[in-house]
């Protein structure tokens, strides 16, 4: 088919490790939080544990992405950040003292941190400037199959198998071990030797916003402002279980979302590239904002499907293309550091957006929370819509 024409070995490779890591993550999802308190979690600390690690992956993702950057070297980080993800899901299982489960965990989240800006490196070096929404939103589309498959497939051994949280763990090391091995297909195209790599800190990516083209900085800026109010989905899932969802349906609706996600990445993102992906992503914010809209003032259970159908098309429309966008604006060989410089503060402000949400749903009640976050993306859609594009930079 046409459409996969300029979809390469490699892109195929990193998309189907992908594919296996997320499904051996999200076959874990639903339960993570019931098997923490099966060995004596407290809520609090699940919260500690789980702001811990996604802090120690966003902040990480700079760091590895500029070494990636500074070293020309891509596949190792890939391999290392792949693997250590997969090996410590049975970790959890096998060490339930709270010390090796923060130790577990933060493993799981430093593998992402450790791979993520190498990985869409790889991907943006695979593209052309007019491929990359097309290349990334495949590999987008591939890796949240991941999130209906593990899901599913967790459903179903609970079926059977009602409370056996630990053999879970264990299965789910099985698609993380294929990640594993399709990741020793990757080849890094750069053979040529380098200088001795410059010793970098753990912040030193941040002096990478100084030194960024000001196109990047201004793109970042809009994708931040949207971030610190794109509060977790966790908040969208708890208003869809208060309209009186069964726990079964809750995580149905969650699988919906993941697979119209999965079904629309790769179209859209081959779209994104004959409009222009300024234009995609505003689209995107507009269906975000008539999502949360549509949250505070529905209480119609058939109403409120349609906005997490809805709300898949959305993630399929700003994720990938996101990302895509940053890489046309970075010089080549700052691929990596500029993806992972964004992420890091993607993360940070991850945080901040579901306190906020957190403390608005405590004070003022759900809906006062999904109309703010609406109006505010209503106001970085006019930014947007206000941005002046420079002509797209050659690769």
């Amino acid at each position: 088919m046409k459409l996969f024409k300029s979809i390469s070995r490699t892109v195929w490779i990193l998309s189907l490790i992908s594919l296996f890591t997320d499904t051996a993550s999200e076959m874990l999802y639903p339960i993570m939080p019931i098997y923490l308190k099966t060995i004596g979690f407290s809520i609090v600390l699940i919260g500690v544990l789980e702001g811990f690690a996604e802090a120690l992956a966003g902040l990480s993702k700079g760091y590895f992405g500029e070494l990636s950057d500074n070293s020309g070297k891509r596949v190792p980080f890939v391999q290392l950040g792949y693997a250590l993800s997969s090996i410590s899901k049975p970790m959890m299982a096998i060490f339930t003292f709270p010390i090796w489960i923060f130790f577990s965990r933060a493993m799981d989240r430093f593998g992402k941190g450790i791979r993520t800006g190498a990985r869409d490196a790889i991907l943006s070096d695979e593209a052309t400037t007019e491929t990359k929404g097309k290349i990334f939103g495949f590999h987008r589309s591939m890796d949240t199959f991941g999130a209906v498959l593990g899901p599913s497939l967790a459903i179903l051994y609970l079926y059977f198998y009602p409370q056996h949280y630990k053999t879970l763990f264990y299965i789910a090391f099985v698609p993380g071990l294929l990640a594993i091995m399709a990741s020793f297909f990757l080849k890094d195209k750069n053979k040529k030797s380098l200088p001795e790599v410059k010793a970098t800190s753990f912040f030193s990516f941040l002096k990478y916003w100084k030194t960024s083209p000001l196109q990047y900085r201004k793109i970042v800026i809009g994708l931040l402002a949207f971030a610190v109010f794109n509060s977790s989905d966790v908040f969208l899932v708890l208003k869809a279980k208060q309209l009186g969802l069964s726990d079964i349906s809750v995580i149905g609706i969650y699988i919906f979302y993941n697979l119209v996600y999965a079904l629309s990445a790769f179209p859209l993102g081959f779209y994104a590239d004959k409009i222009g992906l300024k234009k995609m992503f505003i689209f995107g914010l507009f269906l975000f904002s008539i999502v949360y809209f549509g949250m505070a003032l529905s209480t119609n259970i058939y109403i409120i499907a349609s906005l997490f159908f809805i709300y898949g098309v959305y993630g399929a429309a700003t994720e990938g293309v996101s990302k895509a966008w940053i890489s046309n604006v970075s010089d080549k060989k700052d691929t990596a550091t500029a993806i992972g410089t964004y992420s890091a503060f993607q993360s940070i402000c991850a945080m901040i957006a579901s306190s906020l949400a957190g403390f608005i749903w405590y004070e003022f009640g759900a809906n006062t929370t999904f109309v703010v976050t609406a109006i505010a993306t209503v106001i970085v859609i006019a930014y947007f819509l206000f941005f002046n594009e420079y002509p797209k930079k050659t690769i």
